[in-house]
């Protein structure tokens, strides 16, 4: 009867969080319906536990430009909380807002959008600008091949 139980518990366990040691930190976001690039290339190691608390490592340090041209920041060690359609409690994520880095602490997708979260102000992206993962501390290039920035 005990294994009865504990087989039933951890099949609903596994249904709720699909936690699988054999996908990547990319193909997970995408069962939590994400675009895997939200997270840029470089993930080393990812753990997720079944509360939905997950922690991402990368190389290092991560800069890059998205839409709109905001900088973002990811530091090596990227936590939060993770359910379908959030990503709650973000810490090591931050963006430049004039000259000023600011943590974004959530993320919310709604329909089509993604609705980054600084505080109470928020501003909404296209799921589409995120379909690739962006490469870490990238040169922007014109459309003749010259370097515009570097980061």
């Amino acid at each position: 009867m005990i294994l009865v139980v504990a087989f039933l518990c951890l099949s609903y366990i596994n249904s709720v969080y699909p936690y699988n040691d054999n996908i990547t930190a990319y193909e997970m976001l995408e069962k939590y319906n994400f675009p895997k690039g939200i997270l840029p290339t470089g993930v080393q190691s990812y753990k997720l536990s079944p509360n939905g608390e997950f922690e991402v490592l990368l190389k290092s340090d991560c800069k890059f430009k998205v839409v709109g041209g905001y900088l973002l920041n990811y530091d090596n060690r990227i936590s939060g909380k993770v359910e379908i359609g959030a990503l709650k409690s973000l810490n090591g994520v931050k963006v430049r807002i004039f000259f000023i880095w600011i943590e974004i602490n959530e993320v919310v997708r709604s329909n089509a959008d993604l609705n980054f979260y600084v505080g109470p102000m928020s501003a909404s992206f296209s799921t589409s600008s995120f379909e690739e993962c962006p490469r870490c501390n990238s040169q922007f290039v014109d459309g003749n091949g010259g370097v515009i920035e570097t980061i």
